[in-house]
């Protein structure tokens, strides 16, 4: 029964964070907000909601393992699993933008710190401000930035119909939606845990983190698939930082959250080791099949690894 309830929950989750993200790029496009902005900003943090309501639930509930573990399954998998399919699925990438110039180190920077603040074994409050702060700042990089991006043509998204009438109520329902998905999806997923003797920790990286992920991965498809490169790669670089920073720091301000870091040296290496290489792949321009292998590679490393020691 927990396990039907986990699928329910985590289906509600997503609905509701998908009709966040439809209605927030219809606004963005309205106001003539540039494609990549859009997709490092207003999608990145929409498609990250599942895991900031999923972390800010386990952390109240006093879950702490459920909720770190959930932002970094979360990571490994946008870049090992969401950014592979990009890389596998589509048929030619030119990106417009220099990623590695303007955002893959920004990914980079926010796990870095995050390494710094678990060496006390505890992801404070101050912690937490000090994330958000960080997550500030690349709004206020990219809004700087923005001025110097051109923008695209909206013709294939039909605005005529726009309705700030119908937009806020989808909007509030759209919340509703992910803030009662991540309550039963946590508590579920903690029963399913107990019941088959399962660590929470293996739980949120596995079972949360994969369902929680599945915004980017369709979102970043998609927008492969209809040649917006710009918008999937911005999609999976702002939401792995808005999950270490705001999903994160949100959790952190809910409730201070204990970790055993050594125990889980490896899944915190996987992380490490999966931004390294989206910083390499963005440094080199490597957008082709070959990346998306190495990536998969890493994936298979990480999936191993945690089956193991179940």
């Amino acid at each position: 029964m927990n396990f039907v309830i986990f699928v329910i929950a985590m289906g509600v989750l997503i609905w509701g964070a998908d009709l966040i993200i439809n209605h927030s790029e219809r606004i963005a496009l309205k106001y003539n907000i540039p494609e990549f902005i859009i997709g490092a900003t207003l999608i990145a943090l929409g498609t990250s909601l599942p895991e900031m309501a999923a972390s800010i639930a386990a952390s109240l509930n006093h879950k702490p393992d459920i909720a770190i573990a959930n932002v970094i399954g979360s990571n490994v998998l946008n870049i090992t699993l969401v950014l592979a399919s990009v890389f596998l699925i589509a048929k030619k990438i030119i990106p417009n933008r220099d990623f590695f110039a303007k955002d893959s180190t920004w990914a980079l920077v926010p796990v870095l710190v995050f390494i710094l603040m678990i060496l006390d074994g505890v992801i404070s409050r101050f912690d937490a401000v000090l994330l958000l702060l960080l997550m500030g700042a690349y709004l206020l990089f990219l809004l700087q930035d923005a001025k110097s991006i051109p923008i695209e043509d909206l013709d294939e998204i039909d605005m005529s119909h726009f309705s700030w009438m119908t937009t806020i109520p989808v909007l509030i329902g759209g919340f509703i939606l992910v803030i009662v998905g991540a309550h039963f999806t946590v508590e579920s997923a903690s029963e399913i845990a107990k019941s088959f003797g399962i660590s929470e920790w293996i739980i949120g990286i596995i079972m949360v983190s994969l369902g929680t992920s599945m915004p980017e991965l369709v979102v970043s498809i998609s927008a492969a698939a209809k040649g917006k490169v710009d918008m999937a790669i911005g999609n999976i670089i702002g939401s792995n930082l808005a999950n270490t920073t705001v999903v994160l720091g949100a959790a952190a301000l809910a409730n201070p959250m204990p970790i055993d870091a050594p125990a889980y040296l490896f899944d915190i290496a996987t992380m490490i080791v999966a931004t390294l290489l989206l910083v390499f792949i963005t440094a080199n321009k490597l957008y082709n099949k070959s990346a998306g292998i190495s990536l998969v590679i890493i994936l298979g490393l990480f999936l191993n690894n945690t089956l193991q020691n179940m």
